[in-house]
């Protein structure tokens, strides 16, 4: 078991719509140590009913067709995916919620202390009250 760390990012102006966020996975140690994933999506899904996310994918085309290719992909097991997209999603609902007490890191970054979750500020500066980001 290793340690990660999910970094949210979320969505600015020019993104699409249903986007809410970006995520990357930080690896802290085993073989990974120092390494991130990128290329995660929060979403919200058609129709307003939950979150989903997507995976980091590579995009190819093939006789003018535009296809995808997965960069992270279960062995054999496809439910193994669903650990990570339940992490990722319940890293955003605690970011969106404000549910944790945030510690600043340096002048763009906090981190949550109760679950390793790590926001980006993005061009609207971060405040704080209480002990808390918003």
């Amino acid at each position: 078991m290793c340690d990660v760390t999910v970094k949210i990012i979320p969505a600015d102006k020019g993104t699409p719509v249903g986007q809410l966020a970006t995520a990357e996975l930080h690896f802290e140690d085993g073989p990974l140590a120092g390494l991130k994933l990128i290329g995660f999506g929060v979403w919200e899904r058609r129709g307003g009913s939950g979150r989903n996310v997507t995976f980091p994918a590579r995009q190819y085309t093939v006789n003018g067709e535009r296809r995808s290719f997965a960069v992270l992909r279960p062995i054999t097991d496809v439910g193994a995916q669903e650990s990570v997209r339940g992490l990722v999603l319940a890293a955003y609902a605690e970011f969106e919620q404000g549910a944790c007490e945030f510690t600043r890191l340096d002048d763009s970054e906090w981190q949550c202390g109760t679950h390793d979750v790590v926001m980006v500020q993005t061009q609207e500066p971060v405040s704080c009250s209480k002990g808390r980001a918003r």
